[in-house]
């Protein structure tokens, strides 16, 4: 049975495998194990029993945008709805720690996001410190295809 819990420190070894791929390919930002490590409150793991099956980050930009990062799950288990779940664990979060605007995601699957009620914005309305603390470590900067999105927050339940 999958289920949902944060990350914990000897959870980055099977996060850093599981994304592997997808960072080679530059579908999705390396991440350090430092930074990683850092940031560890931020990540929502989906695990089959003790084996991480997908994952992703909240980031808190400021009290009125957060942001979905790296989000992943396992090409076996793709297609049971667990990305949904992941993503409305972020946002659900999100909410409970107070944020009270927007959730941001940069992906390549816009699709996916739209079908959760994210709608797509211009790239040039992203904070741009976003741009230069993330985008300029990705092997795409500075031509990127990735599509930007924002969930309003309260929107969904309403």
């Amino acid at each position: 049975m999958v289920k949902l819990e944060k990350a914990k420190l000897l959870d980055i070894p099977a996060m850093q495998d599981l994304v592997a791929q997808e960072v080679k390919d530059g579908i999705i930002l390396q991440r350090s194990i430092d930074e990683v490590s850092t940031n560890i409150r931020s990540y929502v793991l989906a695990k089959d029993g003790d084996k991480v099956i997908g994952y992703t980050a909240l980031h808190i930009h400021s009290p009125r945008l957060a942001e979905i990062r790296s989000l992943i799950v396992s090409s076996e288990y793709r297609g049971k709805n667990i990305g949904k779940k992941i993503v409305d664990f972020a946002l659900n979060e999100a909410k409970e720690i107070g944020v009270t605007e927007e959730v941001l995601v940069l992906t390549y699957l816009p699709d996916f996001f739209k079908k959760i009620g994210f709608i797509e914005i211009p790239k040039e309305t992203i904070p741009e410190h976003k741009i230069w603390a993330d985008c300029i470590k990705c092997i795409h900067f500075p031509v990127c295809n990735e599509v930007s999105l924002v969930y309003k927050l309260g929107k969904r339940d309403e």
